[in-house]
């Protein structure tokens, strides 16, 4: 397999909308990936073209029958592209509202008042709140296993401690949000099914999306979410995956309408064109970094070259670049999640003894330089309080940053600590 080489990564960053510039603050450095990523700028021409149409799904109609067909194609690409067994794909509002329409539907599926809801305290709100309120309304157990305060993880020797025969659905985060650490997902997917083997099992992937390397067969699980516009899209929707024993449960639908169908009301066609063209950038990515032929090696291939990518940023950040320290040599620094950890994905969430964070990100902001500030609320307190931080900065990257942009993070990083 072929590195990102620095022509590759000029070929892949001309791909993307507002690279080194934002229209309000000019030239500057995106870290906050995390947040959301840079969009494609095929996404922004298909959204463009699509917001134009007037026509509706189901009609018999020219238009309407292009529609269905891009609709089709669309859930095609996804399932090559996350190696889906089965099961269907569809879009929501946002990734939060279908992480809780899943669970909703599971929790009141499952049986009233017998067994136990199970997931950790890494996991964000949307998994966690919504399997509390579920769990609640259905008479179902909610129990959090505790995450690693030490590697900002958690693995599957935790679930394997808590999971009981009578688990009924399990929740997992692909990758953390605020620590950056991932998660190895089927290790903890075979964990639940050795114990409980009906359980039904949904991941968050939100944050993990972006990063490639997503193979639903290998997972076992249920249910897969993501968030488009984490993953080189756009705001606006969700996109889900669910199993066919997922699809055969209760759920809201219309009177007389297909049985297997998730999605409510007329959904944007332009939401799907954008899925076909985030997967065909990972095509095409895997296309140059592999001498692949068919698509699955190409996709394999492309997120190989993104883990590897985002590997060396990393290490160029916390071990630092040129004459350039790294943060781990940065006395003042501490790096939640531990310093070499091998669990991190393109991620580095940090404090800065004696600088508040709130005023590190605002000092990296004013240099051009774009972070984001995590603070102990509903988002992130389940990470930050067990610390004892009432915040953290959280400096997020791609396959698409460069080295010459840590560099420049380092230079700040070097005067608000020196």
């Amino acid at each position: 397999m072929t590195r990102i080489t620095p022509d590759l990564l000029s070929q892949i960053r001309a791909r993307f909308a507002q690279v080194e510039a934002c229209p309000e603050q000019g030239e500057r450095v995106f870290f906050e990936n995390a947040g959301g990523a840079l969009t494609l700028k095929s996404v922004v021409e298909t959204s463009t073209r699509y917001a134009a149409i007037p026509d509706n799904q189901g009609r018999d109609n020219p238009g309407s029958h292009a529609l269905v067909r891009t609709i089709a194609s669309a859930r095609e690409d996804m399932a090559a592209f996350m190696n889906a067994p089965g099961g269907q794909f569809f879009v929501g509002e946002s990734g939060t509202e279908l992480l809780f329409r899943l669970i909703m539907n599971i929790c009141l599926g499952v049986g009233q008042g017998n067994g136990i809801v199970l997931g950790t305290t890494l996991e964000h709100p949307a998994t966690r709140s919504a399997a509390a309120r579920w769990a609640r309304v259905a008479g179902l157990e909610h129990v959090l296993v505790a995450h690693d305060d030490a590697t900002g993880t958690v693995g599957a020797e935790a679930y394997a401690a808590a999971v009981t025969a009578d688990t009924r659905v399990a929740t997992i985060v692909h990758t953390s949000p605020v620590t950056g650490m991932g998660v190895d997902v089927a290790s903890v997917v075979d964990a639940i099914r050795a114990v409980a083997p009906e359980c039904f099992v949904i991941i968050d992937g939100i944050q993990h999306a972006a990063h490639g390397r997503i193979d639903l067969t290998a997972y076992g699980a249920d249910g897969y979410v993501i968030s488009p516009y984490k993953v080189f899209s756009r705001h606006g929707y969700g996109v889900a995956w669910i199993s066919d024993r997922l699809t055969a449960l209760p759920h809201d639908s219309l009177i007389g309408g297909p049985e297997d169908n998730w999605e409510m009301g007329t959904r944007d066609t332009g939401a799907y064109a954008t899925m076909s063209d985030v997967v065909g950038y990972f095509e095409w990515l895997g296309g140059q970094v592999s001498d692949a032929t068919d698509r699955r090696s190409k996709f394999v291939a492309a997120g190989e070259a993104i883990h590897a990518q985002e590997a060396a940023l990393c290490h160029a950040m916390i071990h630092g670049t040129g004459n350039l320290p790294g943060l781990a040599e940065m006395e003042k620094v501490t790096i939640i999640g531990g310093i070499d950890n091998p669990a991190r994905e393109g991620l580095a969430s940090l404090v800065v003894d004696g600088v508040p964070s709130v005023e590190v990100v605002a000092r990296l902001n004013a240099e051009g330089i774009r972070t984001h500030l995590r603070k102990d609320d509903h988002y992130s307190g389940n990470i930050l309080t067990p610390l004892g931080l009432d915040s953290c900065v959280r400096v997020s990257m791609c396959h698409y940053n460069s080295v010459q942009e840590v560099a420049k993070f380092l230079e700040v990083m070097k005067r608000i600590t020196g």
